[in-house]
Parts: C-alpha cells; structure tokens; sequence
C-alpha cells in the first residue's frame, strides 16, 4: 500500500486501570505506523489517569491525553465526540479501553478502504473473548457472526434493516474503521444516548446514509468481564440482549424520530423497525404471546419423548 493515511483511534475511558495498559499496547504493536492514540478521560478516579498521562509523555507526536472540563463524567458519547472533534486522521478507529486490537487491525482494514473509495466504513467479525482470564475459560471464545456475506459492498439502508432483523450480527464498535469526514458530517455520536446502544445509534448513521464494506477478516477481542457496562446494564435490568428494555426502547424512539427527519420511506426497513417496536407499544400482548410461546417449549419435550418412546 503506497499511500499511508493518519488513522485516529479514539479511546474513552472511566476508571479503566485494570485493562487500560493492554488496550494501549494493543495500538503501539499495530504493524500499520501512522496513527494517533487519543485518550479520553471521562472524570477517572482511579490510576487511568496517570496511565494516560504517563503514555502522552512518552509517546508526545501519537498519543494525546484529552478531559472534559473541571475533569468532569460526561459520558460515553459526549466523551468519543471530544475525541472525533480533535482528530487529525482521515479515518476513525474506535477502541474501548478493555478491549485491544490485533496487530493487523489498521493494515488491514485502511488497505480495505483505500481499494474501496465508495465505502464509509468497513467492519468484520470481532472475537468475544473469554479466555484472558486464562485456560478455564479457553472454550468459551467465539466469532460474533456476520449474518451477511463477507467481503461485500452493502448499499443503504440494507444492513440497518439486516441490524433490525437480527440484533446480534450489529458489530461492535473495535470491529470498524470508518472515514472521518463521513463521521462528522453525520454528526457523529447522538449525546442524548450515553449509556447502551449509543454504539447501534453511531453506526445505524452511516449504514442508512453511505455504502460499507463487510469483511471476513477478524483484528479485534472484545474482552467479557462481569465489570463491564454492558454486563452492569443486564444486572440492573436497563438491559437485555433479547428481552424488551428500557435502553433499547430509547434506541428504536430514536429511530423512528430519525429515519423521519430524514425523510426516509424504505418500506422494508420501516416494517422491521415496527416489528422491533409491537413489544414496547403494544405490551400486554406481548407479554400474553410469551407465555404462550413458554408454554409450547415446556409442552414440546414431553410429547416428544413420550411418542419417541
């Protein structure tokens, strides 16, 4: 690749020290040279400050230690925002601070976007990683699944309305690379939405608007541990990877409120958004289809195995 364009890979962090250094590390050890770590402290408490600072001064011409004012907590978005607004790159890379990148992750995914001028973003398949904790949790990794074929060009709205039908092929943020100009053209992340689904509402932007490549290449870990905000989320009820809840509630209201902003009339992509929202609107039926669906499962064995008998 002859043309090396500045990457800027934003991390925001809160009270991150236990994973921190590794994250860091993970974008030292890229093969690919010309990048810029910012890091963005979102009112840290603990020694991720110091860490931060620590790796600015020994890496002043690419890593920068960026805060809020009066060092304030303002928040996911608000914090990756201050982070696209001082970048320098012409493409985006997004990295939470436990989770890391493999060393291929910017060779690869800039040579993608260099070869593919029409594409505003590309992402691949992120590896849900388990085993840091050591060999008892070594069987316990697996590939998030695509769910569309790889190495492909996707013109809008199609993976938004793929994302919709199945929320678990939506990538994860350290999975993508996006051109910064598209990125802050959209307005990049919606501040209103800080905690959950903030990720689903930044990248629902650019697959309505502008095509993205899809790739089969994994350069990325996205580290499972009982701290993280997604996991804090589930234990407190905001949150359920397959229930209805009150995060992604405010997702698809968002949509809606969106989608009709923009004027857009795809009627496939309004169909499967009014399916997602039947729970929320209508929630007495489908709490009644439910039970229903429970009961057949718990029936369904039993004449199983006494007809097989």
């Amino acid at each position: 690749m002859s043309r090396q364009p500045l990457v800027s890979v934003i991390t925001p962090f809160l009270n991150a020290e236990k994973f921190f250094e590794e994250a860091i590390e993970s974008v030292i050890a890229q093969t690919y040279n010309n990048w810029e770590l910012l890091l963005v402290d979102d009112g840290s408490t603990d020694a991720s400050t110091l860490i931060a600072k620590r790796y600015a001064q020994q890496y002043p011409n690419q890593i920068h230690y960026l805060e809020h004012p009066n060092h304030q907590n303002q928040g996911k978005s608000v914090s990756r925002n201050l982070g696209i607004d001082k970048a320098k790159g012409e493409y985006i890379a997004l990295l939470d601070a436990d989770d890391v990148f493999l060393p291929q992750k910017l060779e690869k995914q800039v040579a993608i976007l260099e070869t593919q001028p029409q594409a505003a973003m590309v992402y691949g398949p992120t590896q849900y990683w388990y085993s840091w904790t050591g060999s008892q949790d070594s069987q316990r990794d697996f590939l998030g699944k695509l769910g569309v074929k790889p190495d492909t060009l996707f013109d809008p709205p199609t993976l938004l309305t793929l994302f919709l039908k199945d929320g678990g092929i939506v990538p994860c943020t350290c999975g993508l690379l996006a051109r910064l100009e598209v990125v802050r053209a959209l307005g990049a992340f919606e501040e209103a939405i800080q905690h959950m689904y903030e990720d689903q509402v930044f990248i629902a932007k650019i697959c309505l608007q502008s095509p993205v490549f899809v790739e089969s290449g994994c350069w990325d870990k996205y580290r499972q541990h009982p701290d993280s905000s997604s996991y804090i989320a589930i234990r407190t009820g905001e949150y359920h990877p397959r229930k209805p809840n009150p995060a992604r509630r405010a997702f698809l209201i968002w949509l809606v409120d969106y989608l009709s902003e923009q004027g857009i009339k795809d009627a496939e992509l309004w169909r499967f958004l009014n399916k997602q929202l039947r729970p929320y609107r209508y929630p007495l039926i489908y709490r009644f289809w439910s039970l229903i669906k429970d009961l057949i499962r718990a029936v369904k064995p039993k004449f199983r195995n006494k007809y097989s008998a």
